[in-house]
C-alpha cells in the first residue's frame, strides 16, 4: 500500500509540474524563435514551438527529486543522466541540425556507457526463446547496442503527426509500468509513471491546442526513445517468479507487440531506401503515418489509427499467450502480424492508389473503405475539439499568437 502511494506521488507530482511549466516554456520558445517552421516535407501550415520535450522532462525531474525524497531510487540515477545527455543532444539537433551520423555515434556512446555502468544491462539472455538462454557477451554486447540505437531511432522517426509520439510512448509506458508492477521492477515502474504524467499535459495540447500547440522536438523523442531502450534492456533481465509470469510468458514477444509499429515501420523505411540506394537517415514521407495523411486521415484519425494498430498486436500477443502457445509461436505470430501491418498495409494502399491514378480507375473497395474510415474519426473539428482547442489555448495571449504568426516583430 505505501509503495503505490509513492507511484501515485512519481505520476501526480510529474502531471502537476509538466502542466505549470508548459506555459511557461511555450512562450520562451515563441519569444526565442526556437520554432519549426513549414516546408516540403512537413506537414504543419504555420510556424510551432518545439521545446516540449523540456515540458516533459521537467515533470520527470521534478517527480524523481521528489520520490527521492521518501524512497532510495538510486539505480535510476544513471539512466536520469543519459536522459539528460540526450535532452541536450536532441536540443542541439533542432536548433543547429547535427549530423544523422554524429547523433548516431552520441546514441552508441550513450548504450554502451548504459552497459559500463551496469552488467545487467546488457541483453544476454533470450529466455527459452528457441531454446536458448544465456548468451555469449561478444553477441550480448553488439545486440544491446543494435537494439538501443534501434529502439532511440525508431522512436524519433514515429513523430510525425500531432499526438503520435506523446500518444504512443504514453501506451507503450503504461504496458511496461503493469509489467514492472507484475514483476516488481519497482524503481522502473516509477520512472515509468513519471514519464507519463510529464507527457499527459504535452499530449493535450499538441493535440487540441491550435495556438499552444509545441512539438515535442528531437530533445523530447531522444529522451523518451531512451528510457524506451532502457525499459527494454532491463525487461530482458527479469527473472521470472513463480507466481507472478510463469515459464511460457514470452518477454521478446510481449517487447515486438509494444514496440509493434515503430519499430517495424522504421525497419521497413529504412530497408526500402537502402534497396533504393538512399541513406537510411534520409527524411521522406514514407511511414505509416504519412500513408494516413495522404488518404485523407486527420492528425488525431492517424494517431488514434496507428494506436489501435499497435493495440491490436498486444491484444494478439496476450491470447497466443493465455491459449498456451509456445514462446517460439508467440514471437512467429507477433512478427507476422506486425509485417501485416506495417508492410502489406502500407505497400497494399499505396501500390493501389498508384495504379487506380496511372490506369485513371477508381481505387478497390478496400481503400475507400480505409478513406471512409478516416473521415469518422476526427478530420473535421467539431464542437468538442474547438472545445478542448480554447481550453488549451487559454495559455497564450493575442500578442503571443500575432509573434507566433509573424504579423508582429518580437
Amino acid at each position: 500500500m505505501q509503495f503505490l502511494i509513492y507511484c501515485t506521488i512519481a505520476l501526480i507530482v510529474s502531471l502537476l509540474v509538466a502542466w505549470t511549466v508548459y506555459p511557461k516554456v511555450l512562450l520562451i520558445s515563441i519569444h526565442k524563435n526556437i520554432v519549426d517552421s513549414p516546408n516540403a516535407r512537413k506537414l504543419q501550415k504555420m510556424p510551432v514551438p518545439i521545446l516540449g520535450g523540456f515540458v516533459v522532462f521537467s515533470g520527470i525531474l521534478a517527480s524523481m527529486l521528489c520520490v527521492s525524497s521518501l524512497i532510495d531510487i538510486g539505480a535510476l540515477f544513471a539512466i536520469f543522466c543519459i536522459m539528460t545527455i540526450m535532452l541536450f543532444v536532441g536540443l542541439a539537433d533542432d536548433i543547429t541540425s547535427l549530423s544523422a551520423r554524429g547523433r548516431f555515434f552520441i546514441e552508441i556512446a550513450v548504450i554502451c556507457i548504459l552497459m559500463i555502468n551496469s552488467r545487467s544491462l546488457i541483453i544476454d539472455d533470450f529466455h527459452g526463446l528457441w531454446g536458448i538462454h544465456a548468451i555469449p557477451l561478444y553477441i550480448a554486447i553488439p545486440l544491446t547496442i543494435v537494439a538501443g540505437v534501434g529502439i532511440i531511432n525508431a522512436i524519433n522517426l514515429i513523430d510525425g503527426v500531432d499526438g503520435l509520439s506523446s500518444g504512443y510512448c504514453i501506451f507503450a509506458f503504461i504496458l511496461f509500468a503493469a509489467f514492472f508492477y507484475i514483476s516488481g521492477m519497482y524503481t522502473n515502474l516509477i520512472l515509468a509513471l513519471a514519464v507519463i504524467g510529464g507527457l499527459i499535459p504535452f499530449f493535450m495540447h499538441n493535440v487540441f491546442g491550435k495556438y499552444s500547440k509545441m512539438f515535442i522536438g528531437d530533445a523530447g523523442t531522444l529522451l523518451l526513445g531512451t528510457v524506451m531502450a532502457y525499459f527494454v534492456i532491463t525487461a530482458l533481465d527479469v527473472e521470472l517468479q513463480k507466481g507472478t509470469l510463469n515459464e511460457n510468458f514470452g518477454i521478446i514477444p510481449m517487447l515486438l507487440s509494444i514496440l509493434a509499429v515503430p519499430v517495424f515501420d522504421t525497419l521497413r523505411v529504412m530497408v526500402t531506401r537502402i534497396i533504393k540506394g538512399i541513406s537510411p537517415f534520409n527524411p521522406d514521407k514514407t511511414h505509416l503515418h504519412h500513408m494516413f495523411i495522404r488518404q485523407g486521415f486527420s492528425h488525431i484519425g492517424t494517431t488514434i489509427s496507428i494506436l489501435f494498430l499497435n493495440t491490436f498486436v498486444v491484444v494478439i500477443w496476450l491470447t497466443a499467450y493465455f491459449s498456451g502457445c509456445s514462446i517460439d509461436l508467440q514471437l512467429y505470430v507477433v512478427t507476422l502480424i506486425n509485417i501485416a501491418i506495417t508492410v502489406l498495409l502500407y505497400q497494399g494502399v499505396e501500390r493501389a492508389v498508384a495504379k487506380a491514378s496511372t490506369d485513371k480507375t477508381d481505387v478497390p473497395a478496400a481503400v475507400k473503405m480505409l478513406r471512409s474510415t478516416g473521415r469518422k474519426i476526427g478530420v473535421q473539428r467539431g464542437p468538442f475539439l474547438k472545445f478542448m482547442g480554447r481550453w488549451m489555448d487559454r495559455c497564450i495571449s493575442e500578442k503571443e499568437r500575432k509573434i507566433l504568426m509573424g504579423d508582429l516583430q518580437e
